[in-house]
């Protein structure tokens, strides 16, 4: 397939992956969207079918030595003629799906997507952007310690980006009640201003590297912390306001890394969206543990 490339679309949100990809789009399969090349920087794409082609197969026994003679590991994106793909993934060699461990790094061997769209056809890509099956990063979760669910965001993009905070950076978590970032920053062994009106869980409150500010995230003066090495905000607001916090804090020149999460609140916007992918050494992204919102990370 000269010139295309396949973007897997997040569970629920092929228009908003449609609209980044537009006139370019060739052929859609479900969620997966075939596009002109060369390959994009778009955020609506869980994973990312670099070198996808086209198999012609003649039985289903046909289907599965041609993957095999491509590479061992692939993983199924299930769109069409689903008892067929099934009987063709049977004849492949298991890939573990197992969560992981948060810190153990994401997944070395390399995985392949195929996708079986017509009985004698598959479409296949030995390489793909993510190294984890349709780009779904599932971790072994604590469903103890911390304070919400929140915290899985904070696990992804550190697995991603491959780099989190050190022992003793300052991090400034704004609009940190109830505290599931704040705890994974305490447990990563930095020290962490927490930022809310609302009260931390009091299981974090009052813990050794934990200060809390009893403040909006929105009214705090850059000027009255000390420099930050990361700055984080998982706060829900509307986009163009958590843009104007995001320009405050780099203008400031107080804080070295951001990481934080655009929340939209209903239609997704655009256009602000586009001047956050426009801020120089950043990236935007959709987590498997985003809902409808974008994790954008200056690191």
């Amino acid at each position: 397939m000269p010139d295309l490339i396949g973007y897997l679309a997040p569970d629920g949100f092929l228009p908003e992956l449609l609209h980044e990809l537009g006139s370019g789009v060739v052929e859609p399969h479900g969620r997966l969207v075939l596009a002109r090349g060369p390959m994009r920087d778009v955020a609506w794409a869980a994973n990312v079918w670099r070198n996808p082609r086209v198999l012609a197969i003649a039985s289903i026994g046909d289907a599965a030595k041609q993957l095999r003679a491509i590479q061992r590991n692939w993983a199924l994106l299930d769109v069409a003629h689903h008892r067929r793909a099934s009987l063709i993934a049977e004849n492949l060699p298991k890939v573990s799906a197992r969560p992981i461990a948060f810190g153990d790094g994401p997944p070395k061997a390399p995985l392949g997507s195929w996708a079986l769209v017509a009985p004698d056809r598959i479409i296949a890509s030995p390489d793909c952007a993510s190294p984890f099956p349709h780009g779904e990063a599932r971790f072994i979760e604590n469903r103890d310690d911390p304070p919400s669910r929140a915290y899985l965001k904070l696990w992804e993009t550190f697995t991603r980006i491959g780099v989190a905070p050190q022992r003793g950076d300052l991090c400034l978590d704004l609009g940190a009640s109830p505290g599931g970032w704040t705890w994974v920053l305490h447990g990563l062994g930095a020290h962490v201003i927490s930022v809310d009106k609302a009260p931390l869980d009091p299981r974090l409150a009052g813990l050794a590297g934990i200060t809390t500010l009893a403040e909006s995230a929105f009214g705090l003066d850059p000027l009255s912390v000390d420099p930050v090495d990361w700055l984080f905000c998982d706060v829900i607001c509307y986009p163009e306001r958590l843009l104007r916090l995001v320009e405050r804090w780099i203008a400031s020149g107080r804080a070295r890394r951001f990481v934080c999460t655009i929340k939209f609140q209903g239609a997704t916007d655009f256009a602000t969206q586009a001047r956050f992918a426009a801020i120089p050494g950043s990236r935007l992204m959709h987590l498997h543990h985003n809902k409808h919102e974008l994790t954008w990370v200056k690191a």
